[in-house]
């Protein structure tokens, strides 16, 4: 097998950096004609394509998107030689790109990225956001995962995958006093303000049916979409929050916070949200085992 061209693999990086053959071929001082015959050089010793055209822009295909990153890599390890050369050594890390959704518990992040924070070899990209965002970031392969609490919508032509990581509890939480007698639910919620997340969460609108079925119509004090701001409120507020408990796990350890009431029957799920790929990222095949071996374990 024939060695790869690093000319080839150059005109290609500066192209997939520069988003189009024009940008490129201006800064490299060459024609877009010789600049294409380049690519498509390597496009052939590869064996796949590497940019599709939408309109007048070059995407990257899964394949180009592996090529990029290998050829960040490359160019990369020069730079650090040079670095290294010269008495400034660099680290040379792997990168994983993960999306989250915006409402998503911080605490739930955080325990699925535990096994690479503080790795030296390591770089993580946190990407917050909407779902719609996401999942679009997801199918461009600019992101590898996209963490959220609700499946993404499957159908047969679909290449994305759900991996469901957790599934928690969803409680009312109060802030801690003396003397506060058992919560009775629902019976409570007609005279106990409400602290609640946005209509835009799975639970809330599970919550307002349990209610609307028990003829219960709740105070609300606030409607928040951010948990981390739920979070916040549920420690400053009278009333009860409506949070799964690791949103607010530290406060439930250290008994600023008290779970006055379970939901019975509703739960929240976490998922990690996939592109089915020919090349996985190998950080996230390494994060998603940990993640799935821990949820076994509590099944």
């Amino acid at each position: 097998m024939r060695s790869l061209n690093f000319n080839h693999l150059h005109y290609f990086w500066a192209v997939a950096h520069a988003g189009s053959l024009t940008r490129a071929a201006e800064h490299m001082n060459l024609s877009q004609s010789a600049l294409s015959v380049q690519i498509q050089k390597l496009e052939h010793q590869m064996g796949h394509p590497l940019f599709e055209r939408v309109g007048k822009k070059l995407i990257l295909t899964e394949a180009g998107q592996i090529a990029l990153d290998y050829a960040d890599t490359v160019f990369k390890a020069g730079d650090e030689l040079l670095s290294t050369l010269q008495g400034r050594p660099l680290a040379n890390r792997q990168v994983l790109s993960v999306g989250a959704l915006t409402t998503l518990s911080r605490n739930f992040q955080l325990e699925f990225l535990r096994p690479l924070v503080g790795r030296p070899d390591v770089e993580l990209i946190v990407r917050s956001g909407n779902i719609r965002d996401l999942l679009a970031q997801l199918e461009s392969h600019t992101i590898d995962v996209v963490l959220a609490n609700s499946a993404a919508p499957q159908d047969a032509r679909s290449s994305l995958r759900n991996h469901l990581l957790n599934e928690q509890p969803v409680s009312l939480i109060g802030r801690a006093k003396k003397g506060k007698r058992k919560f009775r639910f629902p019976e409570d919620l007609r005279t106990e303000p409400l602290l609640l997340p946005s209509l835009d969460s799975d639970i809330r609108v599970a919550f307002d049916r349990i209610l609307e079925t028990a003829g219960i119509r709740p105070i609300i004090l606030a409607e928040v979409d951010d948990m981390a701001m739920l979070r916040l409120l549920a420690r400053e507020r009278e009333g009860v929050t409506l949070v799964p408990p690791i949103v607010v796990r530290d406060e439930l350890e250290t008994g600023i916070l008290v779970e006055r009431c379970r939901i019975p029957k509703l739960t929240e799920r976490f998922y990690a949200i996939v592109k089915k790929r020919r090349f996985p990222n190998r950080l996230l095949i390494d994060v998603l085992g940990v993640a799935k071996a821990a949820i076994s374990k509590t099944a």
